[in-house]
């Protein structure tokens, strides 16, 4: 146990500051601190009031989740027990808030009988992010303080905001702007011998909501498409429900047993999984924390298409000037036009400001010329993805970028070392593959070669964070970690298309499941012509034995390229984005199905998950086993923040284990048995199932 709570008289009043950093979370000992603390205090004749503040750079970030797993100490306070003393207390305790207060430690303060906080402070219940309630009272003392449907957006949303919107809410008194701490005692003084505001007796903001009875059942369903398959935020109305409908002491028992209940479940243990998983993708065995890194305070982005465009936005977004290069003026012209157009569709639903999108565009030159980007600390190749173009693009960035510059390559497949061995610098090469688009999706896959330099990928994993993305550390092959998985998936897929299954049928299953769609809807947006290409590119090194369904390459051939042309997998109507059914398909399945001389039979819903999932999951074994990734947890981050598989599973790889690798395997070999070598299990699957152990467990 770690933490502990600092103590300090000044004048009468007792300064209580938690002391457990980095965040000052309310683990078993400083709860139990705060507790003897706070005890101390209120029982001393010559203490006359109270202040509740944070050491360091915060308040207090919240629950310590790593105990959440662990056996309670018996003699560890009950936070609600503690939070209940606090705002009982016959001497004024005041809340000094600064940095952040979330969680517990938002809750903390909420029953303090005043809250001031510093400028810019953040503040919130985000507990939902971690599949649970708030379970200290939040819910409970919020929509006290607070418009119901405003606390209903707060809580359920897991938002975090700053003071100063808190302050216009209502749970937060006043923003300081001179020493916190010095007014805090102020006001806890000024406090003596008044009637002191408690939270749980305030009832205007639930009067009011008890004539608006509907306003739950409004927001369930606007819930309903951002909260698809998620459990807590739904707890979360009920406990705000509660608030409303309950006695005080009543919807704190209420809160209480929905706040175990989800603590229990998979969903909440999913979502604190991927809650560690993604600090851990920093953690690179060899490369300290303290390795030097590069500062990139300039850029470059080589093609202007559409990743080079959404590249180019993030670092623009960063504040790093970039220079774009394309070979056509056309190009970078049409590239500029596209840009714009999306920061003035941000600037018109309020989401950025018209100066923000100036300065933005202002970092952001224009070039046909290479030598023009030979000053940059990085450059970012983004060309179509041919290993010839690549490697007369990073030869001719090499001859004119200083010795220094790093190359990048946004391929997502293509070998990283071919690609370097054309340079004079290959330990400053390293693949950078963005998700479409890049300036919204949160994932960057760092593909190492065999002579990338720890100096290169402490500094793009550095960049990946100065950017906004999660980047995740991977090794070269094809297809690296997300898309190799990728093709075992959509390839089970496909073949169940072959036995007797429809599209709309496995994109429903797949859909309702969690994913943000099913793979043939998918396809219809990415455009179809993409994996044509790919796929005939790979004809020639194809093993025979391995083969793929043809039905997509047949819709190629027919100039179904998906959303693009108005027709794919499903049929469009012009100007819609709404799939449509379409005979078309199903007679071009069928046919394909008689030529391989498959016998088509009724393929059940049950059946889709397992088909398409464990070879995914077996590919990713085969993955740990030969270190193309370091961890199981990062190849879930990789599959959540890019593929998006949904966080309330926590990962694919965990979601297995979830499972039993037991069950997995014996599901990998009867399919082996049936179907051949692509559902061959992996030998670390193979291995876990025999030691009864789960990819957590390496």
């Amino acid at each position: 146990m770690s933490g502990s709570v600092d103590v300090d008289h000044r004048g009468g009043v007792a300064i209580l500051s938690l002391n457990n950093p980095p965040v000052n979370g309310l683990s078993f000992s400083v709860r139990t601190a705060l507790a003897a603390q706070l005890d101390a205090a209120l029982t001393d004749e010559a203490i006359q009031a109270i202040v509740v503040t944070g050491t360091g750079r915060m308040f207090c970030g919240g629950a310590d989740i790593r105990e959440f797993s662990q056996p309670t100490p018996p003699e560890t306070p009950y936070l609600p027990s503690v939070i209940n003393n606090i705002e009982a207390s016959a001497k004024p305790v005041v809340a000094a808030i600064h940095g952040v207060a979330a969680g517990g430690g938002l809750e903390i303060a909420l029953a303090c009988h005043a809250r001031l906080a510093s400028p810019g402070t953040r503040v919130g219940l985000p507990e939902v992010t971690l599949g649970i309630v708030p379970g200290a009272g939040g819910t409970q003392r919020m929509p006290r303080l607070i418009d119901v449907e405003a606390a209903l957006d707060l809580i359920a949303n897991g938002k975090l905001i700053r003071a100063e919107k808190a302050k216009q809410f209502g749970f937060i008194d006043e923003i300081v702007e001179s020493d916190l701490l010095e007014t805090a005692i102020t006001r806890a003084r000024t406090l003596l011998g008044t009637a002191l505001r408690r939270t749980s007796s305030l009832e205007n903001s639930i009067i009011e909501a008890k004539g608006k009875p509907s306003i739950f059942d409004t927001f369930r369903s606007n819930l309903a498409k951002r909260a698809r398959g998620f459990d807590a935020p739904y707890a979360c109305v009920e406990c705000i429900e509660a608030a409303v409908s309950l006695p005080f002491a009543d919807g704190l028992t209420k809160e209480h047993q929905i706040f175990r209940k989800l603590i229990e479940s998979d969903q909440s243990k999913a979502q604190r999984h991927a809650f560690f998983a993604e600090r851990e993708v920093s953690k690179i065995p060899g490369i300290p924390k303290d390795t030097p890194t590069q500062d990139i305070t300039t850029a470059a982005v080589v093609g202007f298409g559409t990743m080079g465009r959404s590249i180019t936005m993030n670092l623009a977004n960063a504040g790093i000037p970039v220079t774009v290069f394309d070979v056509s003026q056309e190009a970078l012209d049409r590239g500029l036009k596209i840009v714009k157009k999306s920061y003035i569709s941000s600037v018109s639903k309020g989401q950025l400001t018209q100066t923000d999108m100036d300065k933005r565009l202002a970092l952001i030159s224009l070039t046909l010329d290479y030598t023009n980007t030979k000053d940059v600390d990085v450059v970012i190749e983004a060309a179509l993805e041919e290993l010839a173009l690549k490697k007369e693009i990073f030869s001719q960035l090499d001859a004119v970028c200083k010795t220094d510059t790093i190359l990048t390559t946004n391929t997502s497949t293509l070998d990283i070392n071919e690609i370097a061995s054309v340079t004079k610098r290959p330990e400053k090469v390293i693949g950078t593959h963005f998700f479409n688009p890049a300036n919204v999706m949160r994932l960057m896959e760092n593909v190492r070669g065999v002579k990338t330099s720890k100096h290169t990928i402490a500094t793009i994993m550095k960049l990946s964070k100065t950017i906004g993305k999660i980047g995740v550390l991977v090794g070269v092959c094809d297809g690296f970690v997300g898309n190799r998985m990728l093709y075992a998936y959509r390839r089970q897929a496909d073949f169940l298309l072959e036995e007797g299954a429809q599209p709309q049928q496995i994109d429903k299953v797949l859909y309702d499941f969690g994913m943000p769609m099913g793979p043939f809807q998918m396809a219809d947006l990415a455009g179809l012509d993409i994996g044509w290409q790919i796929r005939k590119g790979q004809a020639a090194t194809r093993p025979k034995h391995l083969r793929y369904s043809p039905v997509a390459d047949r819709l190629c051939e027919l100039g179904r390229f998906g959303q693009k042309t108005g027709a794919g997998w499903y049929r469009y109507e012009k100007g819609s984005r709404t799939p449509k059914q379409d005979p078309v398909v199903e007679a071009l399945i069928r046919k394909v199905s008689d030529g391989l001389g498959i016998t088509r039979r009724p393929v059940s819903d049950d059946e889709i998950i397992p088909r398409c999932f464990y070879p995914l999951i077996n590919e990713g074994a085969k993955i740990l086993q030969e270190g193309i990734a370091l961890r199981a947890s990062d190849i879930d981050v990789i599959w959540m923040c890019g593929y998006g598989f949904p966080r309330f599973r926590g990962g694919p790889m965990f979601w297995a284990d979830l499972i039993g690798i037991d069950t997995i395997y014996n599901t990998m070999s009867r399919l082996y048995d049936e179907h051949g070598d692509w559902f061959e299990p992996a030998p670390l699957l193979a291995k876990l199932a025999k030691e009864d152990k789960g990819f957590g467990d390496l």
